[in-house]
Order: structure tokens, then C-alpha cells, then sequence
């Protein structure tokens, strides 16, 4: 019996055998000798043993670093103001936790229950949250990564409200049920000390008073509690005598307290607007009642009522007026008024329009401690999508500028893009050209929030994140050393004409929401050329200059489509490359509006851009300045395809783009079109598919109609203005999203798909499809905006069984490169790499002119190569490899501004890069290429094309991003699958070394915005508002904490004021008041175990031991296990101490009834 090596298996399956023995038969097979010759590995065996491969699994590990962005459906808001750091929770479950610029730190709730509160332990370098599953939680922000050192979970009740006084160990927590209850945050055990809702309202009272909305103690006396409660009651408790000192009654809802700092009087909002001032002495009724916003009435009479209050803060000034800072209260009669927060300061009152709903406010005041003069000088303003902060000590109330990257989804991130390890001149360069467009009438203040430590941190290479927009903006990020802050914005609509609304259907009918959506990126960053596509089936190309320019935009527009009856027979003087190439080489052309007008209702479309492009001269500032705009045209009534792939090179001056109809190939630099036609005339006669003649044409006003709904609000429910239900009911439910990178306009269902409809039932929704860059179908749920943000299920049938249905063959990868183009080439040429969503690879070579004086007039020729590969599934992305086995960089060529002043025969001259890192004699006579598509990863030695290696990645999945990173001067691949694994395969043995499921793909975003980079890095966006960026580098794994921020630093608290003599002797209680003695088990008792039950945390020593390792992790632990030691003996130090004092007054009283009876005789007992 042979012996089965499993070992070979896992290495990648690199046993010297032909490709069709390691799984790959389906990729050698498929297309029969003069597709891929298939033949035996021992034409490559030199290059497998010269290689050595210094990557292993040892230096791969998962883990997030940071998070940036705004915090996704805010909840909660906190501040510690000595420390100075702010804290958000969610409603996922989230907290962020905010400091100076580089201080950002994402905790996360393991249940997922939405945040209700957040109450830092003031300068102790803690957090309470307490949680709408009913639980409160103590995280210690003591270390770099805060952990939950315990948790209190209740059983029978609702937690409303809480409250922890300043400098107090005891929480009181309001419930649903109208009862406080008093938890220790030292052990996190609930006090038997309870003020029940009975207790605290009147006999004779017959209704019950509601929730607690309210909790505070008194500025004036800690053991007096103020409760507020929903229906208008409030009670005064006193905590020491354990009844009510008085009750208050108001008609209307409460939604909030606050006191006046000397503690006589506080002041409540109400849900009709209005704000009443109460005085402890006379309680019956508020001696003020004002409704800020009301309308007053002629005849005296009440002003009429208004929005509810939702907050207010009274905070008062030792030399001015107090401020009365509220949300809401806005007047019924104002509908479209927008959400605002209103600052009264004596008789001055400011309303503050929002552009988004408030969710809660704070005001920071000077002091910590409540009975001191609060001294506001800003107040934090959280809003559904934005958090600002309003400076109080300017009569104008200007804002701060915020430093933190919040404003990622200032429009919907459509794409994203990575990179790691850039030229370091470009962060200066981009900061320079995007600081001149710096908003002014900012507060000249500095940030408030200034709290935590941050250092640079041992990782010190440049990394550029670029964000693709819905309104078609583009940001470049600086993101060196886990920190995010914006360089520059670009605005590619610039180049359009403004759409009006009166010009009939020209726009409208192709893309109802964002015609300008940024739909894929390629930036090359050492010439500093960037490239953007739309989902107007267009491609901009930009140039970077330092100087300003007023010019014409030059454009261009192409026709792509696949069907044999719409090519065009050429001129007789034009020379194609292909027999059938005949419907590019328009001729530049300045696009006049006559040219963009759409034929009167009821004719066929064609030849018209879905957009038009400004005429006229524009005044382009520094920074990227469009040199090309590229627009697909309809075709016979049909609208262009989306753009499924991009790629530039800025040596060869060519751009290139495919979507599911075809490619196009266009010279930038002498602005023609070079090739145009359909994917299927791109095989000539190496098509390894016995295609069928394709059926009629389909209805055309269907397909028109599928291309209208490729809005934003598949992917961004949340950030769109409506959602269309009638046309999923038109087209059975199915709609194509944005990026969707569609394979067919309007295809009719097959039976086998109509009978699937049927075994749906009728109680379950229909789905709404989308297809990706690799033409695969996701189905997400469309009932309920949560469902389609949280679903995610595949439904795919095998990308070769799919050409009967349909024969359009998308261009899913496209790289420009130096490669043996065929099998005898004993050179390197320029080639363009096509791949498409069937797996199959074409090489086109590139004729370029000798020289570069000769560029601007000679044309460039694209011929077929006659080579096709094949690959299991839509192809994804292309490298190149040495006969070293070393990245081999596309050439590129050397930034110059193409506005400089100098206009020298040496300015003018182009400097290009062709082989990097090696020289032209170092390439060797061979070189490898790795190909990998969503199923498969292939590596080729080339000229030969012999496939050396084969790795299935997946069989029962897909990889929806696959990209060749470097990592510790070695090279890899590293895959995102659907499944959620990311795994690594090193090069070019493709020996799997990393594999973990790691990030479930929950949603298209997920999905759409996944990229890898080099130095072991990747991002996402975790939600509509957030970047996550993890690391898959051990090393970057283990120096992690020395980068992030400390979120706690040693700050002393400030002293209080000295309140002197009289104020002490008349201005409050001359009792101290001890909570220990009153909420402690000695005098309260235990509180029942059924009420609630205590969850130790991972926040001591096992959240070190995972956080920390080394002299600093063993020096943590003992400190830790020190300060439980002495806490142990503290506390049975206390016990011994109650044992003596204890057997002391047993021994007095002894004593005592011994000197009683002792002179008695035994008769007198």
C-alpha cells in the first residue's frame, strides 16, 4: 500500500509531479494543450532548489490594532475631567475611549448589548458602563487595553439611570421599576441598603411613579439622594434616616436634573418643553417655569408647549451669569428645523443648529467637585455622526478643531486602498497641498481633550490610507505608527458639469443617487499618478503638480460592448491591432453639450456619455489635477457596463479598464484610444470555450432600468435618502449595487431559478443580489435595514457552467509589467496581463516606441500574444517574481511636475524605472508568475509557462481580496476568503502559513473595502464610520503595546477650595457621612442573591498576562498580585480589628453585669 505524505500536502503540495496530481487538473485541463501545456515540473526543478524561502508560519499572527473613525450609532458619553480623556459608547456594545491625538482606544462588549451609561471613576483610571442586557461592568483603564474586572448582571430589574458621587465607592443604579439599589465598585456586590419606590413616594399617592430617570446627591449634604422619576415625582431622600425629606410634583414628564453648586435649588426639564427651578424650602410648586422656546401668548397666558428638553446642565460662574445649557425644547410650529443645543447665559440665549440629532452633551467645567463654582469653558456635543466640541469662553461660541479622524463617512466610503512602506516624501507633499484648504473660525483654544500619553513607537515607515466616496471625493490619510490624520481631499465631480434638475432625463436614468461614486482607485506612488473610476462608467486620470493651472479638461469617449452586430467596420486608414478591434479610435475630442444631449424622448441612446464633462477652461489648484477623463458611451439604447477593473502605468503612459462587455486600452499621454473591444475578441483563436450563439436581445428598457438602481443604498441604507421597494417587486426582487461590477444587464430567469423562488415559501423576503469584481453573487436580505447591514449568504454556481446562460465574460485583473509575453521569448517585453471572471488569463504585448523623444507622436500598438492560462474561478490579481524569487516593482516612471516653471529640454525629459529592484542583466532568463483567482493560486515560470505550483485555496468558499505583500524582506500572498479566514501562502512555493477564521464577512462592506498591504498590515471598514486595521505580522503582534497610547496617566486630583468657617458651620450638614457604615453589610445586610449576580472579570492579572509580556508584563503581575495581597490582609486586618472591638464590648458588658450582681445575695436574683 503507498504511503500517504501529508506533510507534502500541507507544504503546499510541491512534490515534483505534473499539475493535474496536486488538484489542479481543472486548471491544466480545461483548455487542452494550446492553453496551457501542462508537461512535467522538471523544467522548473533549478528554480525550486536556488530559492530559499525564509518565511515561515512563525512569522505570521493575527490581531486588530486600531480603530479609527467615528463610533458606529453612538449612545453614551462620559468625561473624566482630570484626566481628561472622553469615553463613547454604542449600540453595538462599543466603547472608544478618546485622549490627545494618538490616544484612541476600542474595547467591545462580549454580549453585544447596546451601551445605556458610561461613569468614570474619576482620576482612578476606571469606567463603569452599564449595559441595556441589564449588566454594569467595571473596566480598568489602567493598562493599554482595557479589561472588565468585574461584572454585576441583574436578574430582575431594568437599569435606568446611574450615578457615582465624586470621590465614592458606592453606585447608586435606578430601575424600571422605580427602585435604587447601591453597588460597592471595590468587590462590585450589591449593598442590601434599597430605597424602594414605595418607600420614597406618598401613601395616598395610587399610581406608580414611573422609572428612575434621575440620581443625584445633594452638592450641600452627600447623604441626602435626589430621585427623579418619569411621571414628574421627585423625592429628596435622606440616606441616613432612611425616609423622604420632601417630594415634588410636576404635570409633566422629567428628563432630566441638575443642581445649582450650593446645593438649595436645582432645576429640571420637562417633555413640554419647558425648565422649572425648584427651592428645597419650599417644594410645593417651582418659584420658575419658563419654556425657552415658547411662543409667549397675547392674553397672558401660558406659553404654548414645545419639544421635550432632553438634558439640561446648570452650571454656574464665580463672575459671571450661570450658564443653562440644554437639547432640544425647539418649537412645533418649525417641522424642518434642524436639531439644536441651546446655551443661555443671563438674558443672552444662543441656539446652536446641528446637522445631525443630538444624542447626548456634556458641559466641562473646572473642577471636579460639585459644590465648587463649576466654571464651564466647553461642552462636548455628541451627535448621531459627529462629535464637536463648543468653546463656552468666547461670546461667539466658536468650535474646536477636531483633531481625530471622524469624518471618514462625511460621505459613504465606497472603496478603499492601502499602503505601507511608500516614498516618505509624499505625506509632506500631499499635508502641504491639502493644508491650504484648512476651514478658518475655528476656537483658538486648544483641544480639551487632552488626556493619556502617546509616543511614536518603534514602527516608523510612511503608510497612506486613500478613502473612495459616494459624492465622489477621494481622501488621502496619513496612517504611520497606528495613528489616522487626513492629508488631502479631492473632489473628482469637479470635472462635470453640475446636474440640474429641469434637463430632462439625461442623468437620472443612469444612476438615481451618486452619479459621481468613486468605484475603484489605483494610485502609483512613486510617479504620483492616480486613477479613479466611477459608477458612471468613467475613468479619470490625474496628474500631481505643485502649481496651479487653468486649462481644458481633455476627454474621451469609448464604446464597449461584446456582441458581433454592434462592431463597426473601421476606416480604411486606421491599422487595428485585432481583425475585429473597430469601434475605438475616436478621435480626442472637447465634449460640447450638443454632443451630451440625450435625443428626444422615445428615440434610442447612443453614443452618449451618462455624464458630461465641463467644457470650458478650469481652474485647477495644487495637488492632483485631472489630465484625462475616459467615459463609456450607450450603446443602441443599452447604458454603458460599471468598471470591474482598473490599472495604470505611468512608464508606459496607458491606462487600461474591462467590465463585463470588454477592455479598453487608452494612451494618456497622446489621449487615443488604443483598443476596444469585447472580452470574447480578445482569445482570436485561443477561445478554449465552445461558446453558444447568444439569444436575442432582451428587453432594452428592462436593462436601462437594472442600471438605474445601482445606487449606494444596497451597501448604505443608513446614508441614503430612500429606499425603492417598487422596483425590486419589478425585477422579482433582484437589484445590482454600485460596485456591483455586474456580468449581465437585465437576464431572465431560468426555470431551475424560478422553481428556487418557489421552494422560498411565502413567508420568506426575497433577496437582493450583488456581484462582485469576481462576478460572484451575495444575497442580502432586504426586509429590514439591520438585516441587509448584518446578512451575509452566498449563492454561486460554477463561473464555467455559466457561459450557456450568458457568454459576457467580465476583465476581473489587469497588470501592466515586464514578462516573457510567449513560450520563446528570450526577453523581457511590456505586456498587459488581462484576467476575467471565468479564470482565464490573456497576455497582450505592448509595442512601445524605441525612444521616448518619439512617444508623443509614434502609436503605441496592443497585439495578442496567442498566450492563455488557465485558473479555477475569476482572477484576482497578478505579481511578477525574479529568478530570485524577489518582488519584481512595475516599471514606473519618475514623478516630474508637469507645471514646473522650467521648461528645459532636462524638466522635459522622462526618467523611467523598468526593473526594480534588479537591474535588466540581473532579471535572469526566467522569471515566475503568480497568478491567484478566487478558488486557486497558480505560480508559472516564464517563458516556459510551465505551472510549477498549484495551492486550492478554498472549494466550498471564495476570496473576495488576494495581494502579493512583502514582509520581512520576503515576499507572500495573502488571501481574505468569504468564509472569514485570512491566510498567507509563502512565494513561490505556496506553502500555506497562515490560516485562521478570523473576521466573519457579516456585510457587503466588509467585503467591498478588504485590503492587504505590505509589512504585515490590513484594514476594512468595520461599519459605515470606522476603519479597522489589523496586523498579521508576529513581529508587529508582539511591539503592539509599546505603540498604543496609555490611557491613564498619574495626575493629582485637585484640592477643594476651602469653604471657611461660616460656610462650613451654616452651609451644610455638620455631620460627616459615612457611606461605608450605612451601605456596608454590617448595617445594610447582604442584598438578595436572586437580584443580581456577580461575573468576575479578565481585567487582573489574565488580562495582563495576555496584554503584557517580558520584565514589564512579570513586574506588572507582581505589582498586581501585590496590591491583592495587600488588600487581602487590608481586609483581614479589618476583620481582626471588628473581632477585638467586638470581644472588647463583650468583656465591658461582662464586666458590667459581674459589678451588678456582685454584692447581691442569691435570694435577691
Amino acid at each position: 500500500m503507498k504511503k500517504f505524505n501529508f506533510r507534502k500536502v500541507l507544504d503546499g503540495l510541491t512534490a515534483a509531479s505534473p499539475v493535474g496530481s496536486s488538484g489542479g487538473g481543472s486548471g491544466s485541463g480545461a483548455g487542452g494543450g494550446s492553453v496551457h501545456p501542462g508537461g512535467t515540473a522538471g523544467a522548473a526543478g533549478t528554480p525550486r532548489e536556488e530559492i530559499q524561502e525564509t518565511l515561515t508560519s512563525d512569522y505570521f499572527q493575527i490581531c486588530k490594532t486600531v480603530r479609527h473613525g467615528f463610533p458606529y450609532l453612538p449612545t453614551a458619553l462620559a468625561f473624566d475631567p482630570v484626566q481628561k480623556i472622553l469615553a463613547i459608547g454604542t449600540r453595538t456594545g462599543a466603547i472608544r475611549i478618546l485622549g490627545r491625538p494618538g490616544v484612541d482606544c476600542y474595547c467591545q462588549h462580549e454580549s453585544g448589548a447596546a451601551v445605556l451609561q458610561l461613569q468614570f471613576l474619576i482620576n482612578e483610571g476606571a469606567l463603569v458602563s452599564a449595559c441595556a442586557d441589564d449588566a454594569l461592568h467595571l473596566w480598568n483603564l489602567r493598562q493599554k487595553r482595557p479589561a472588565i474586572l468585574h461584572s454585576l448582571k441583574f436578574n430582575r430589574e431594568r437599569i435606568t439611570y446611574c450615578h457615582l458621587p465624586f470621590q465614592s465607592k458606592w453606585l447608586y443604579v435606578g430601575t424600571e421599576r422605580g427602585n435604587t439599589h447601591i453597588v460597592n465598585i471595590e468587590s462590585f456586590i450589591l449593598s442590601g441598603y434599597v430605597i424602594m419606590w414605595n418607600k420614597a413616594i406618598e401613601l395616598s399617592t395610587k399610581t406608580h411613579p414611573g422609572p428612575v430617570v434621575h440620581l443625584s446627591d445633594s452638592p450641600r449634604d452627600e447623604g441626602k439622594l435626589l430621585i427623579g422619576y418619569e411621571n414628574g415625582t421627585i423625592v429628596f431622600w435622606d440616606l441616613r434616616s432612611k425616609r423622604a425629606d420632601l417630594r415634588a410634583y410636576y404635570d409633566e414628564a422629567i428628563h432630566s436634573v441638575a443642581w445649582h453648586h450650593e446645593g438649595k435649588q436645582f432645576m429640571c426639564s420637562h417633555s413640554d418643553g419647558s425648565l422649572t427651578l425648584w427651592n428645597l424650602k419650599s417644594p410645593n410648586r417651582p418659584f420658575q417655569t419658563t419654556i425657552p422656546h415658547g411662543k409667549v401668548q397675547r392674553d397672558g397666558k401660558k406659553p404654548e408647549s414645545c419639544k421635550p428638553i432632553l438634558k439640561v446642565e446648570y452650571k454656574t460662574c464665580k463672575n459671571s451669569e450661570p450658564f443653562v445649557i440644554f437639547s432640544g425644547g425647539l418649537s412645533y410650529d418649525k417641522p424642518c428645523r434642524r436639531p439644536s443645543l441651546t446655551i443661555m447665559h443671563g438674558k443672552a440665549i444662543t441656539v446652536l443648529e446641528m446637522d445631525h440629532p443630538i444624542v447626548d452633551f456634556l458641559t466641562l467645567c473646572e473642577t471636579p467637585y460639585p459644590n465648587e463654582f463649576q466654571e464651564p469653558y466647553a461642552v462636548v456635543v455628541l451627535l448621531e455622526k459627529d462629535l464637536i466640541v463648543v468653546d463656552l469662553t468666547q461670546s461667539n461660541f466658536p468650535i474646536f478643531e477636531n483633531p481625530y479622524p471622524i469624518d471618514i463617512h462625511e460621505s459613504p466610503v465606497t472603496c478603499t486602498e492601502y499602503f505601507a512602506d511608500c516614498p516618505p516624501d509624499l505625506i509632506p507633499v500631499l499635508y502641504s497641498v491639502g493644508a491650504k484648504h484648512k476651514k478658518q473660525g475655528y476656537s483658538n483654544k486648544e483641544w480639551p481633550i487632552s488626556g493619556g500619553a502617546w509616543n511614536l513607537g518603534a514602527q516608523t515607515y510612511p503608510e497612506i490610507i486613500i478613502t473612495g466616496h459616494a459624492d465622489g471625493s477621494v481622501k488621502f490619510w496619513d496612517a504611520s505608527a497606528i495613528t489616522l490624520q487626513m492629508l488631502y481631499k479631492l473632489k473628482t465631480s469637479k470635472v462635470f458639469e453640475k446636474q440640474k434638475v429641469g434637463e430632462g432625463k439625461a442623468t437620472a436614468e443612469i444612476v438615481e443617487e451618486d452619479p459621481f461614486a468613486v468605484q475603484m482607485m489605483y494610485w502609483c506612488p512613486e510617479s504620483r499618478i492616480f486613477c479613479v473610476a466611477g459608477v458612471s462608467a468613467y475613468v479619470i486620470v490625474y496628474r500631481f503638480s505643485k502649481h496651479e493651472v487653468n486649462t481644458e479638461i481633455a476627454s474621451l469617449e469609448v464604446r464597449l460592448q461584446c456582441e458581433v452586430e454592434d462592431i463597426i467596420t473601421p476606416e480604411p486608414e486606421t491599422n487595428p491591432p485585432f481583425p475585429d478591434a473597430s469601434s475605438q479610435l475616436p478621435s480626442l475630442k472637447s465634449l460640447s453639450g450638443s454632443t451630451n444631449t440625450v435625443a428626444c424622448e422615445g428615440t434610442m441612446k447612443d453614443s452618449i456619455p451618462c455624464l458630461s464633462v465641463k467644457a470650458r477652461p478650469v481652474r485647477m489648484p495644487p495637488g492632483y489635477q485631472a489630465d484625462l477623463v475616459i467615459q463609456l458611451v450607450w450603446v443602441d439604447g443599452e447604458p454603458p457596463q460599471q468598471i470591474t477593473s482598473l490599472a495604470v502605468n505611468s512608464a508606459y503612459g496607458l491606462v487600461a479598464f474591462g467590465n463585463c462587455n470588454g477592455l479598453a486600452v487608452v494612451d494618456f499621454m497622446q489621449k487615443t484610444v488604443l483598443l476596444s473591444m469585447g472580452t470574447l475578441d480578445l482569445y482570436g483563436s485561443s477561445d478554449p470555450y465552445q461558446r453558444q450563439p447568444r439569444s436575442p436581445r432582451k428587453s432594452r428598457q428592462f436593462a436601462a432600468d437594472n442600471f438605474c438602481m445601482r445606487g449606494l443604498s444596497n451597501f448604505y441604507p443608513d446614508l441614503t435618502k430612500r429606499i425603492r421597494t417598487s422596483y425590486q417587486n419589478h425585477v422579482n426582487g433582484h437589484c445590482t449595487s454600485p460596485t456591483s461590477q455586474s456580468c449581465g444587464s437585465g437576464k431572465r430567469l431560468s426555470s431551475a431559478d424560478v422553481s428556487r423562488a418557489n421552494r422560498r415559501g411565502p413567508g420568506r423576503p426575497p433577496f437582493r443580489k450583488a456581484q462582485s469584481a469576481a462576478c460572484m453573487e451575495i444575497s442580502l436580505p432586504v426586509t429590514t435595514e439591520e438585516n441587509r447591514e448584518n446578512s451575509f449568504s452566498r449563492s454561486r454556481s460554477s463561473s464555467v457552467s455559466s457561459i450557456d446562460r450568458d457568454s459576457k465574460e467580465a476583465i476581473t485583473a489587469l497588470f501592466f509589467m515586464e514578462s516573457f509575453a510567449r513560450k520563446n521569448d528570450s526577453a523581457v517585453s511590456s505586456c498587459l496581463w488581462v484576467g476575467t471572471g471565468l479564470g482565464m488569463v490573456i497576455i497582450l504585448s505592448l509595442n512601445l516606441p524605441a525612444s521616448d523623444d518619439l512617444r508623443q507622436s509614434e502609436p503605441v500598438l496592443v497585439s495578442p500574444s496567442g498566450t492563455v492560462l488557465t485558473l479555477k474561478g475569476a482572477v484576482l490579481t497578478f505579481a511578477c517574481l525574479d529568478c530570485m524569487g524577489t518582488l519584481t516593482h512595475r516599471p514606473y516612471e519618475v514623478w516630474r511636475d508637469p507645471h514646473s516653471a522650467d521648461d528645459g529640454d532636462k524638466a522635459r525629459k522622462r526618467k523611467l524605472v523598468m526593473h526594480s529592484p534588479s537591474s535588466s542583466q540581473d532579471m535572469g532568463d526566467h522569471q515566475f508568475a503568480v497568478i491567484c483567482s478566487e478558488k486557486q493560486a497558480k505560480v508559472f515560470s516564464l517563458p516556459s509557462q510551465t505551472c510549477l505550483y498549484v495551492h486550492n485555496i478554498t472549494e466550498t468558499s471564495f476570496l473576495l481580496r488576494a495581494d502579493v505583500v512583502t514582509l520581512c524582506n520576503s515576499v507572500c500572498l495573502a488571501c481574505f476568503c468569504a468564509n472569514g479566514h485570512i491566510m498567507t501562502l509563502s512565494l513561490p512555493s505556496l506553502r500555506p502559513l497562515l490560516d485562521i477564521n478570523y473576521l466573519p464577512v457579516t456585510d457587503m462592506r466588509i467585503a467591498r473595502t478588504f485590503c492587504f498591504t505590505n509589512e504585515g498590515q490590513a484594514l476594512y471598514l468595520s461599519s459605515p464610520t470606522e476603519i479597522q486595521r489589523l496586523t498579521y505580522s508576529q513581529e508587529m503582534c508582539d511591539n503592539l503595546q509599546d505603540m498604543l497610547g496609555d490611557l491613564f496617566t498619574p495626575v493629582e486630583t485637585p484640592e477643594a477650595q476651602n469653604r471657611g468657617f461660616l460656610k462650613g458651620l451654616f452651609g451644610g450638614s455638620g455631620q460627616a457621612f459615612d457611606r461605608e457604615e450605612l451601605f456596608g453589610e454590617a448595617t445594610a445586610g447582604k442584598a438578595s442573591r436572586s437580584l443580581a449576580q456577580h461575573i468576575p472579570g479578565s481585567g487582573g492579572i489574565e488580562g495582563v498576562r495576555g496584554a503584557a509580556g517580558g520584565v514589564i508584563g512579570d513586574l506588572t503581575r507582581a505589582r498586581i498580585a501585590l496590591d491583592e495581597r495587600g488588600q487581602k490582609l487590608g481586609e483581614l486586618d479589618e476583620r481582626t480589628a471588628s473581632m477585638m472591638a467586638s470581644a472588647e464590648a463583650f468583656s465591658k458588658h461582662a464586666h458590667e453585669v459581674m459589678l451588678k450582681y456582685k454584692d447581691k445575695k442569691w435570694y435577691q436574683f
